[in-house]
């Protein structure tokens, strides 16, 4: 079993490579087969074929990210993430977004799933305002 330690520092890691846009960094969290409901309710994806793009889009569209983890609740090999994220668009719009990402860690350290609980509907109204 992995420890709350190496869990905590996984998530932090995930969270600090989202807010610096780095697809390389960020995706070295996952394990090769791991899948992301991202937001849940959305077909599952498949994190190495499809989140780089995803990555290189939010580079697009923001010119700075800023997560806060504001409660992590760890048991087992899965964590519960509460999480605020802000940014700065490229067009100066100020936008703030937050959830609840389930994550499910593998024996390896490594991400195995991930369920995030977020409405991308309201961050879309922020940024076309």
């Amino acid at each position: 079993m992995i420890s709350k330690e190496e869990i905590a520092n996984l998530i932090a890691n995930y969270f600090s490579n989202i807010a610096a846009m780095n697809a390389e960094g960020w995706i070295a969290n996952f394990a090769e087969d791991a899948i992301s409901y991202d937001p849940v309710g959305e077909p599952a994806t498949k994190i190495h074929e499809n989140f780089r793009a995803f990555i290189n889009q939010l580079k697009t569209v923001f010119n700075t990210l800023e997560a806060t983890t504001e409660h992590i609740f760890i048991t087992g090999n899965e964590a519960a993430v509460k999480w605020t994220m802000q940014g700065i668009s490229k067009t100066d719009k100020s936008v703030t977004f937050e959830g609840i990402t389930v994550f499910e860690i593998n024996n390896f350290g490594k991400i195995q799933t991930t369920r995030a609980y977020w409405n991308p509907a309201l961050m879309l109204a922020q940024l076309r305002s």
